[in-house]
């Protein structure tokens, strides 16, 4: 969760960047991309740039691409999701540029090698990787086969293919038929049991911390593999559906048109729960706490049970310093953008420093082994703790 703020943090800054032209440069450069290749194209582009008519813009892309190159040269090899590198003149003033470099190193791999100038930051990309918040178990079976599979965001990995032959028509030889009608069905038992080992094993893999597992498939099979409780007690089955496939395509992408209600469902369903504890606390003068200064202040004692943060919430802690009277001012400010403020002596404060004040929130939560949780400024109580309660509150441990 704290990756996901700072990358959102990141993001809501560079989509505030507007270029005068087109001249903000975006580059994605997935893991497995040679950076020997993503410099030569750069350079590709940089020749090709010469010939923008305009000499503003002309000289503004020719430095952004250059501040990339110089930067990439700084790597022996890619991050391990790669690199998203955004660059441009994020100066307000025409004559007077100033070339800025941002990276992210995303949560999830990059699946394709972009290159976009333009009037503003290509982010699309990192937002769909953003989406993949929640990880789902997926599977579909029947008596003869399974297929296993991991869900983030939009993006689905088959984990594993299993495959039984229990209900094979084999030749019964001398056998009673209670004989080879208990035989089946141990044999199917034993097949419900590997796909549990499998499913187990990922589960661990993932340090239990996949949501839950949605179960698909034809006929009673899926059922009877729920029934046969041979899962971790950790893994929680949060739906059964018919599917009529189980292969990694049909079956896999089936269940997840069926489920799609149901996993939208479990995100809103987790911050409810937490809103309406916290609501509950509030109303009742109970154990909650809202606003900067009160959270920092509970956070410091060491006596916060989760710490709620509004996903569109930013809080900047800025230092001023006068030009006239060289007087210190600190000041909170919603959001990034720099303001022109004057000192009551008349002279114009100067920024001296700024800093992300809800990072230094997670920093004394993370200290403590506090949980932290970010709410959604989408759905009503996101907007809620947004709009009624300064978009930072605490759940505690303790009455004050």
């Amino acid at each position: 969760m704290r990756k996901e703020y700072e990358i959102r943090k990141e993001m809501n800054r560079l989509s505030s960047v507007k270029g005068s032209g087109t001249e903000l440069i975006s580059i994605y450069v997935p893991p497995n991309f040679s950076l020997s290749d993503e410099i030569n194209k750069l350079k590709e582009e940089y020749n090709q740039s010469g010939n923008i008519k305009s000499k503003a813009t002309r000289l503004n892309v020719q430095g952004a691409i250059d501040k990339i190159i110089q930067y990439l040269r700084l790597f022996k090899k890619l991050p391990d999701n790669g690199i998203a590198v955004f660059c441009g003149n994020i100066s307000k003033e025409q004559a007077k540029p100033n070339i800025e470099l941002f990276s992210i190193e995303p949560m999830e791999p990059i699946k394709a090698n972009i290159y976009r100038c333009d009037s503003s930051f290509l982010l699309e990309p990192l937002e769909v990787i953003l989406e993949a918040k929640d990880i789902y178990c997926l599977v579909v079976l029947d008596g003869r086969e399974a297929t296993i599979a991991i869900l983030k965001g939009t993006h689905v990995t088959v984990e594993d293919k299993l495959h039984s032959f229990a209900h094979a028509k084999v030749h019964k030889g001398g056998q009673s038929a209670n004989r080879y009608q208990r035989g089946t069905e141990e044999s199917i038992n034993d097949f419900y049991k590997s796909i549990s080992d499998s499913i187990n094993a990922i589960f661990e893999k993932y340090n239990f911390k996949i949501k839950g597992l949605i179960v698909g498939g034809p006929g009673p099979s899926k059922e009877n593999f729920v029934k046969a409780k041979h899962l971790n007690y950790q893994i929680k089955v949060l739906g059964v559906f018919d599917t009529g496939y189980t292969d990694e395509h049909m079956g896999i992408n089936e269940l997840l048109e069926k489920s799609k209600e149901l996993l939208v469902e479990q995100s809103v369903i987790q911050e409810r729960k937490l809103m309406e504890r916290f609501l509950r606390e509030v109303s009742n003068k109970g154990l909650a706490v809202y606003g900067y200064e009160n959270v920092k202040k509970v956070l410091m004692n060491n006596n916060v049970s989760v710490l709620l943060i509004s996903e569109d919430y930013e809080l900047s802690k800025v230092y001023y310093k006068c030009s006239l009277c060289n007087a210190e001012i600190e000041s909170f400010e919603e959001g990034f953008e720099s303001k022109n403020l004057q000192h009551s002596c008349g002279g114009k404060l100067e920024e001296q420093k700024r800093e992300d004040a809800i990072e230094e929130l997670l920093n004394i939560a993370e200290r403590n082994n506090v949980e932290e949780e970010f709410i959604s400024g989408e759905s009503q109580y996101g907007k809620e703790l947004l709009l009624g309660f300064h978009g930072i509150a605490a759940i505690l441990k303790y009455k004050q």
